[in-house]
């Protein structure tokens, strides 16, 4: 195989105000899961580098969960289907796909015996046709639950009773089973089984149920809500044991039982994560994680005896070890899709989507970038050797330094597209045209003409400098002071320029398009020697990198590939295919001229080793 997959470095959890987040844990306690956009992630706690992604949704994943057994995960969505995997090939073969609701996937159990899975969620479609997927799955209108085996799909009772959507529920894994489900009606509803059906309806709450999960045991059952409290019930019967009465009235969020079923924590949006003695109903331990929004708790779960995780709205895992007091460590990734990367030395950098900085060591310990960054959209970054830039949607170009941002900032004149940086001068590309900014700081100019993408390259007197623009030309150039005098044109692309990329030394030039079409140019010559053979990317290129030796050019594009082509056997290339689900939008070589680290949509980071070829 000419190409091998490294340590992936996963995004965090996609949070949502006032929306509980679901997260999980394998058997061991080792892994905990969770998901992001379409991809469910399973993270290990100690060895980030063993973490997993799985990517074969092909809408947002909403929650998943691991059977008690070990050998599947089961996987919702926002369109209501259901995806059973095996966990214990790195293929993730497909077990079962379904659709038992019409809307969105918002909680789903399994039984003790891993054979059975009840889930929860919108019932958006009311007629026959959301029952295509389960034939034996009886038509009764709106529904916002369903059981069924996890084998075949057959079902194996109903999960009725409540008006409006479920937002949590579970199973009672001794027999006899029981199912509980939590409701935006502000009801808990208890289910006999199996199969199951509907048994009792508990009214406790005032406001919207947020979870509701089984003790280990089965002996007792715990419900949380936005009304801000909890409930203990009967394991079997559902019978009201007692409510825990707390000091604030915030909403909670999630709640999870410790191992030895004596325990139950909550998370809540007050930013507090309480421990709580199932048999006193008082507090044992608290952490208060912050006061700010970022700070709200929105899930929570046991991973082991005295491991706790829980996950800010931020995005942000928090690691608690109970036998160590209000101590704990986090765990930090992307929380949205990387839109733009950087490799600065021997650290890498990734912006996001919703304007967060973060930065990857050489071992792949993330941190965030902090200070006051972007509050938009990271659109493109660059390293000149000494510093880090960040251009955002929020009109401004940041510096970057170790882990925090610098105090150097630019305004520019319009939505950058683009950035390239070198010593001696900062050049941005927007709508206003090519922006240029001497360093140090000197009076800044602006090239007029819309700009698409920009690349630079440090000389020993000037830069060399090339600009794309949406009219398919790219202009060759070194900068005079503030002006560029453009050297060379060439009109060789098909589509509107988009990335950019000068070979080490300087002497090629990669231009990308948005019809998937990447010319070489020969920047000493002034001439294109590659223009037809480089076009196999069936999207967008978002990304150009040179080997560090100069003979290899990788790119990403939209199409979720990655290629890398051999600069001296044009004809030569190798293909990573479905590399990220949503797009590939950063390639960077790290480890020399094979080692290979991208970004994408799906928000991870994702390293590969490429053979010579």
């Amino acid at each position: 195989m000419p190409f091998k997959t490294g340590p992936l470095y996963p995004c965090n959890p996609a949070t949502e105000r006032a929306v509980s987040t679901k997260l999980s844990v394998d058997p061991k306690g080792e892994k905990v899961v969770y998901t992001n956009g379409r991809a469910v992630i399973i993270r290990d706690l100690n060895h980030t580098d063993l973490s997993h992604a799985y990517t074969q949704h092909t809408q947002s994943a909403t929650v998943a969960r691991i059977s008690p057994s070990g050998f599947y995960c089961a996987s919702g969505d926002v369109a209501g289907n259901v995806r059973i995997w095996d966990v214990t090939q790195p293929e993730n073969i497909l077990k079962l796909a379904i659709r038992p609701l019409g809307g969105r996937i918002n909680d789903l159990a399994w039984d003790g015996e891993s054979k059975r899975i009840i889930v929860g969620g919108d019932g958006k479609d009311s007629g026959p046709e959301a029952n295509h997927y389960i034939p034996l799955l009886p038509f009764r209108g709106l529904r916002f639950g369903a059981a069924f085996f996890m084998d075949s799909g057959s079902t194996c009772g109903e999960i009725t009773g409540h008006a409006k959507a479920i937002t949590s529920l579970d199973i009672r894994h001794q027999r006899p089973f029981r199912a509980i489900s939590g409701s935006d009606d502000n009801t808990v509803i208890l289910h006999t089984g199996v199969p199951f059906k509907y048994e009792k309806m508990i009214s406790q709450h005032a406001r919207f149920v947020q979870d509701v999960r089984y003790s280990p045991d089965g002996e007792a059952f715990a419900s949380v809500g936005s009304d801000g409290k909890i409930f203990i019930y009967g394991g079997k019967e559902g019978d009201v044991k007692g409510e825990i009465k707390r000091d604030s009235t915030s909403s909670l969020m999630a709640c999870s039982w410790s191992k030895d079923s004596k325990s139950v924590a909550s998370a809540g949006a007050d930013g507090i994560v309480t421990i709580w003695d199932a048999s006193t109903l008082k507090s044992t331990q608290t952490y208060t994680i912050g006061t700010d929004i970022p700070s709200q708790q929105n899930g929570v779960v046991y991973a082991g005896p005295n491991t706790l995780v829980s996950v800010s709205l931020s995005g942000v895992l928090n690691v608690f070890d109970t036998r160590e007091g209000s101590k704990w460590r986090t765990l930090h990734g992307p929380p949205k899709a990387i839109t733009s990367a950087v490799m600065s030395d021997k650290t890498f950098y990734t912006g996001s989507f919703d304007g967060s900085i973060k930065s990857f060591s050489s071992a792949g310990e993330c941190d965030s970038v902090k200070g006051n960054g972007h509050n938009g959209r990271v659109a493109a970054m660059s390293h000149d050797g000494t510093k880090t830039w960040s251009a955002g949607w929020d009109d401004k170009v940041a510096s970057i330094e170790g882990d925090n941002f610098g105090g150097s900032s630019i305004a520019v004149k319009a939505q950058p597209a683009d950035i390239a940086s070198t010593p001696g001068a900062v050049y941005v590309a927007s709508a206003a045209g090519l922006e240029i900014h001497p360093r140090p700081d000197g009076s800044s100019s602006v090239r007029s003409g819309a700009v698409t993408s920009v690349a630079a390259h440090p000389g020993p007197n000037e830069d060399l400098v090339a600009f794309g623009n949406a009219q398919k030309k790219v202009s060759l150039g070194r900068r005079n002071g503030t002006d560029i005098q453009v050297d060379a044109e060439f009109d060789d692309n098909r589509g509107e320029v988009q990335a950019l990329a000068f070979s080490p030394d300087g002497s090629l030039l990669a231009a990308a398009d948005s019809s998937g079409r990447i010319v070489l140019i020969d920047t000493n010559d002034k001439k294109a020697i590659v223009t037809s053979r480089w076009t196999f990317h069936s999207g967008r290129v978002t990304s150009l990198n040179f080997s560090p030796n100069g003979k290899r050019l990788a790119s990403g594009g939209m199409d979720e590939s990655i290629y890398i082509w051999e600069v001296g056997r044009p004809l030569k290339n190798t293909a990573i295919k479905n590399s990220h689900p949503g797009g590939v939008s950063s390639v960077a070589w790290k480890d020399g001229n094979t080692g290979l680290i991208s970004t994408g949509a799906d928000g991870c980071v994702r390293t590969w080793t490429v053979d010579e070829i």
